[in-house]
């Protein structure tokens, strides 16, 4: 398994923790992905892949980012890619982790 060290230099994402999408985060799906629009930021940001959606759109109904990429099917293969895109995510704020209430 990857560690945040692995995911990507200096973020503070740890895909052993869980996350949710931020609650000033639109998500707007689209025959490619989806389209992301951050409220606070007024960022317009996408997500690639239906897959990526689906991981994104489910880290809340996971105790960690590993299991939300498991019931999504994400290929072993592609898991650093997209650990790297969820690090991404978490830096600009499109995902945030979950408070220790979300967790129980």
């Amino acid at each position: 398994m990857s560690t945040s060290q692995d995911v990507r230099a200096g973020s503070s994402f740890d895909p052993a923790r869980g996350y949710r999408c931020s609650p000033s985060v639109a998500l707007r799906p689209e025959p490619f992905g989806a389209l992301v629009y951050h409220f606070g930021t007024r960022r317009l940001s996408f997500l690639k892949t239906p897959q990526l959606v689906t991981v994104v759109s489910g880290l809340a109904e996971h105790p960690d980012v590993h299991s939300a990429l498991d019931a999504a099917d994400v290929d072993p293969a592609q898991r650093p890619a997209y650990l790297r895109a969820l690090a991404g995510l978490a830096d600009n704020g499109t995902i945030e982790p979950r408070s220790a209430e979300e967790r129980t």
